[in-house]
């Protein structure tokens, strides 16, 4: 069961200190042994359609957001099990907002000079906060965290740019969390065998003793699509 794990590698971000423990974590809890692979995004431009799951993690301004765009259009065009958190949740929409609805939009983190922003400094940093984020009924999301609410951890300064929230939904991509506000922290692609994006930060859970819901989930589902490879 290979995954990607797409981000540019540092010891001073906190999710990538704690993702081997998580991982320890899925193996000795969900008895998921992931082997995982740490993909420096300006590597991730190519040749990820071979792995099993790919998780873009946290860690922006990536060293190349094309490398990151491509993570997020593997996953979504291949049926490829994809797991976005913070960075990586703002990424996999950007991707679907140029290539699926088709508009000219950007990054303010990865392009301050440019015109039209997807994703904006949100009013108010989550960096550092817990937050009640409120599920849709029946979604990727509310099925794999059990419970219609979460109490999540984030480490984030920007968000989607509620203009084009609009857009997005007609596009397809479904917005499955809201914080109380009514603000988009969680989406998905329906049909798809698991996409799902969260602006919170699962890896910052607990202890790393035990995984949270959405990696488990998501660790799951890396290991029904290697199953299904298998059996072919």
């Amino acid at each position: 069961m290979r995954i990607a794990l797409v981000a540019d590698r540092s010891p001073t971000v906190r999710a990538h200190a704690r993702v081997p423990r998580i991982l320890q974590a899925l193996r000795e809890r969900d008895g998921l042994a992931l082997d995982a692979y740490w993909i420096p995004t300006p590597e991730a431009v190519s040749g990820l359609e071979g792995f099993d799951g790919i998780w873009v993690l946290p860690g922006s301004p990536y060293a190349s957001e094309e490398g990151a765009l491509n993570a997020a259009r593997t996953a979504r065009e291949n049926g490829i099990p994809f797991l976005g958190t913070c960075a990586g949740f703002q990424h996999a929409m950007l991707e679907y907002a140029r290539a699926v609805c088709g508009l000219d939009v950007g990054h303010a983190e990865n392009d301050p000079d440019g015109d039209a922003f997807l994703l904006t400094p949100l009013e108010c940093s989550l960096a550092g906060h817990e937050s009640l984020v409120l599920l849709t009924p029946g979604s990727l999301a509310e099925r794999a965290i059990g419970a219609p609410s979460t109490v999540a951890a984030y480490n984030c300064s920007y968000g989607l740019n509620p203009a084009y929230e609009a857009k997005l939904a007609e596009g397809g991509l479904a917005i499955t969390g809201r914080a109380e506000d009514g603000s988009v922290r969680v989406a998905e692609v329906p049909g798809h065998p698991f996409f799902l994006g969260t602006l919170f930060q699962p890896e910052l859970s607990g202890d790393q003793t035990r995984p949270h819901p959405v990696v488990s989930a998501f660790a799951a589902a890396v290991a029904a699509r290697a199953s299904a490879a298998l059996s072919r």
